[in-house]
């Protein structure tokens, strides 16, 4: 296993926003827009429900790395960090998962 993280590939999200869209698929998402980034977003994220429900342990695991790579690129073009995300799930581990969501007004 490597030391590969979420942050290392959120650096390389960053730095393709200066590639040529014709060499870098990230880059062409970039240039599509946010509109394009969230729908492709929510396509992976059905992808890796579907693979879940199906118990597909290898194609959970693709459809997963799809779905982190485009949510951190959908960030990344709504300028919002990593370390922001990783922040806001640190303050939610003060308390139970149940009590953080009505603390939001959110049902079960």
């Amino acid at each position: 296993m490597s030391d590969f993280s979420l942050a290392d590939l959120a650096k390389i999200i960053a730095s393709k926003r200066g590639a040529d869209a014709a060499q870098s698929y990230t880059k062409s998402l970039f240039e599509a827009g946010t509109h394009r980034i969230a729908k492709k977003f929510g396509e992976e994220a059905v992808e890796t429900v579907i693979a879940a429900m199906e118990g597909d342990r290898k194609n959970l695991t693709s459809e997963a790395a799809d779905t982190l790579y485009h949510l951190l690129v959908l960030l990344e073009a709504g300028g919002v960090t990593l370390a922001e995300v990783l922040a806001e799930l640190e303050t939610r581990t003060v308390q139970s998962g149940h009590a953080e969501k009505a603390s939001r007004g959110e049902r079960k």
